[in-house]
């Protein structure tokens, strides 16, 4: 049973590992973020750690002593880190950074964009924020201007919106203010 633990835990935290990077990557490149939310990576972490301690048992060979030990310090490293992205988020949320303004949808009810506000405090400025909701959780932000109070929403067509004046294209990944 340890062997299939062994390689269970490595394979959950290489999983954990990219899907982590790859939502750091989106959050930076306002790409779709097809990652789930931090707290599901924590929990997916939290398994691969119990999972590569409980496959450290499995002495068969130094592939398998090694492949326990990167397991247990990789998925470790990860726990703590989306620990503390986890805190950070939850200290940012409850500081009120972000609040819902509205949600829209397309005329035909294929795009829909919700939109928040935004104030960094002290530390920055204040704006409205759009994110284009997908599938799941995906989600892909197409619209920042700092410094914006409200975001007046205007549908052209079913693909085309005007958003403060600003005209995206969304059916061709149009995006503004990055």
């Amino acid at each position: 049973m340890e062997k299939s633990y062994n390689i269970l835990s490595f394979y959950l935290i290489i999983l954990c590992i990219s899907l982590s990077a790859y939502s750091l990557y989106s959050n930076m490149t306002n790409a779709w973020l097809i990652a789930p939310p931090v707290y599901i990576l924590l929990v997916i972490s939290l398994i691969a750690l119990i999972l590569g301690i409980l496959g450290c048992k499995d002495k068969r060979n130094w592939r398998t002593k090694t492949r326990s030990w990167v397991t247990v310090v990789l998925s470790s490293l990860t726990t703590i880190g989306l620990f503390a992205a986890l805190m950070l988020t939850l200290f940012a949320a409850s500081l009120g950074a972000t609040e819902h303004m509205k949600t829209v949808h397309s005329p035909d009810g294929k795009y829909t964009i919700d939109f928040y506000s935004f104030d960094a405090g002290a530390a920055g400025t204040f704006g409205v924020r759009g994110e284009l909701n997908g599938p799941l959780w995906f989600k892909k932000r197409i619209y920042y201007q700092p410094r914006a109070e409200q975001a007046k929403v205007e549908w052209i067509n079913n693909s085309t919106v005007s958003i403060n004046s600003k005209i995206l294209h969304l059916n061709e990944g149009e995006t503004y203010g990055y």
